[in-house]
Order: C-alpha cells, then structure tokens, then sequence
C-alpha cells in the first residue's frame, strides 16, 4: 500500500513541553494547543512531558521544530520570552551522566545521521513555580502564552525571525 505524502505541516512541527499538573510548567502545552487553534491546518502540533531519549521520537521526520518550554535562570521576571536557535547555545554537561535533554537528543540524532529536524528555536518562558502540583499559573507566565503564540505565527509566516530575549 502506498504512503501518503506528509502534509505541508509535517515541515514544520510544535512541540510544547511541560507538564499541565505543575503550576508555571503547563506553559508549553497550553501555548502549544493555542497556537494549535488559531493556526489550523497550518501546523503539526505535538505536546509531551517526556525527557531524555523519548524526546527524540518528536524531533525526527521534520525538517523545523520551534519547541515551547519553561526556563528558570533566575535573572528575568516570570513571564519574560527567551528565544534561540538550539544550535547557537553551549553545550554543557548533564546532571548525571544517563540525563540527556532536547539539545543532547538532537546531536545525538545528527551524529547518527537521522532525520532530524535540522533547524530548532526554542521559545521559553521564564517561570516562577514548576513544582507545586495543581498550583496556579503566575500571572505573568500566563500573559505570555499570547506572545509566545505570536512569536510562533512569525515563524510560520516566514522561518528565520530575529532570536532574542523578548
């Protein structure tokens, strides 16, 4: 039986990570399902709370991945966008040695020679609380998810926007 192409979507893949139980940390999923409303059709979106090497099955088979996440750096206010290309960040050695994140599984995957997706930004807001279970978004995280969404439009419209801290 033949396989039906991917649809223009399958190019150009949303992932929202995080985990919709712990306060702040839902931001990527809910950002994720929005982006998913407003832009129909236009998008493939995935949404996971996975780590590590089970990350990888959500960044292979796309040529694009924009990725929404959390961000602690403790030096901006809750709510403050962070964006970068993947490739333009250090690399930095894990908590332990078995941990690996999005940056680490996708080097991995380029070394391997799998298909990939070979351009990545990451758009991550900076939260205050991602631990408390069933606790309230802060506010200002929660105002961001509108930016974020429209940051994601303008990597739609046209892949390439400036990358910066908003």
């Amino acid at each position: 039986m033949e396989q039906p192409e991917k649809p223009e979507s399958a190019h150009f893949r949303l992932l929202g990570l995080g985990n919709d139980l712990l306060a702040d940390d839902a931001f990527g999923i809910l950002a994720a399902h929005e982006a998913e409303r407003l832009l129909p059709g236009r998008i493939e979106v995935v949404c996971s709370s996975a780590a590590g090497f089970n990350l990888l099955e959500h960044v292979l088979g796309v040529a694009r991945v924009v990725v929404l996440d959390t961000i602690t750096t403790d030096t901006a206010k809750p709510g403050t966008l962070h964006v970068f290309r993947v490739d333009q960040l250090p690399r930095q050695a894990g908590i332990a040695p078995h941990f690996l994140g999005l940056f680490e599984v996708l080097g991995f995957a380029r070394q391997l020679h799998l298909d990939v997706a070979q351009d990545a930004v990451v758009i991550a807001v900076e939260a205050s609380d991602c631990t408390t279970i069933g606790g309230d978004m802060h506010p200002d995280v929660q105002s961001a998810i509108a930016r974020a969404v429209d940051l994601v439009k303008q990597f739609v419209a046209g892949w390439g926007q400036p990358y910066a801290q908003v």
